[in-house]
């Protein structure tokens, strides 16, 4: 990771474009990391579009969280489930199948160098809209560290990414981690997989797999349970211990050996050791 001298010398200079292509209702924003500080983060946050809230979201995320964010990255707005599905296909390259699966249950997406967002009606703005482009954007630090897109655990990748986001707005002063974690514990008191005391972070662990998870057992649930695993994680052994489990991902593909090399212990142990957790926090 770089250091925060080093992130405190960059700038975010976004360069605003409506372009053409996808059908009408789609922006492109370009955004560049380079010359002097980033700008301070707002407080009470009410960014005026979304170009100002997506450069004040990565500055508190690369300035207070020190999470990398990649020099150059693109940002796609669209106005509908349409364009996005098409954008996925056309901007993300991703298959037409897994697009219109995607645009089902998802308004944002996080890509190598890339950030897929769906404003449905052009109205989106306030905490939720941040907490989902904080959400994404972690995702694309996520990739970033990592060299390539899901390979570490996915459970792992969106409990983080969804960490970052209450840390954002926390920041921001529109709402605190505390809160969402209460909410999160009282999300998951009757979770399927705390009923059956087996997490199955192998399942978890995939993007096909987290997929199905969330869809069978509810996606805010799931999400809820994902958060309170990393938010256990990062306050055992601390958010720049997370950061260079993605970056091991650079040197080696495998998920249980970069885990435990990590993390010091096997994925299994930290199943059967967080699960006691979970269920200590909903008694």
């Amino acid at each position: 990771m770089q250091s925060v001298s080093q992130r405190l010398s960059a700038a975010l200079l976004v360069a605003f474009a409506s372009v053409a292509g996808c059908g009408s209702g789609r922006v492109v924003l370009p955004f560049a990391l380079e010359g002097a500080a980033l700008p301070p983060a707002p407080v009470h946050a009410d960014f005026p579009t979304h170009a100002d809230a997506i450069r004040g979201i990565s500055a508190v995320i690369v300035r207070d969280l020190e999470l990398p964010l990649p020099k150059v990255f693109t940002a796609y707005v669209y106005s509908g489930r349409e364009g996005f599905e098409r954008g996925l296909v056309e901007d993300a390259n991703v298959s037409p199948v897994r697009a219109a699966e995607l645009s089902e249950f998802a308004v944002g997406i996080g890509k190598r160098r890339q950030l897929l967002l769906n404003d449905e009606g052009g109205a989106a703005r306030g905490r939720e809209w941040y907490r989902l482009i904080a959400h994404e954007l972690a995702h694309v630090s996520q990739i970033e560290l990592a060299g390539g897109e899901g390979r570490a655990e996915q459970w792992l990748a969106e409990g983080m990414a969804e960490w970052v986001a209450f840390n954002v707005l926390e920041r921001l002063e529109l709402d605190t981690v505390a809160n969402r974690r209460k909410l999160a514990v009282t999300g998951i008191r009757n979770h399927a997989a705390l009923v059956a005391a087996r997490l199955d972070l192998e399942t978890l662990g995939n993007p096909r797999g987290f997929t199905v998870r969330h869809l069978r057992e509810g996606s805010l649930p799931t999400y809820q349970l994902a958060f309170l695993m990393a938010d256990y994680l990062i306050t055992r052994d601390g958010a720049p211990r997370v950061v260079a489990y993605f970056r091991s991902f650079e040197r080696r593909q495998d998920r249980h050996a970069n885990f435990r090399d990590t993390f010091g212990q096997s994925l299994e142990h930290f199943e059967l050791e967080v699960l006691a957790h979970l269920k200590s926090l909903v008694r």
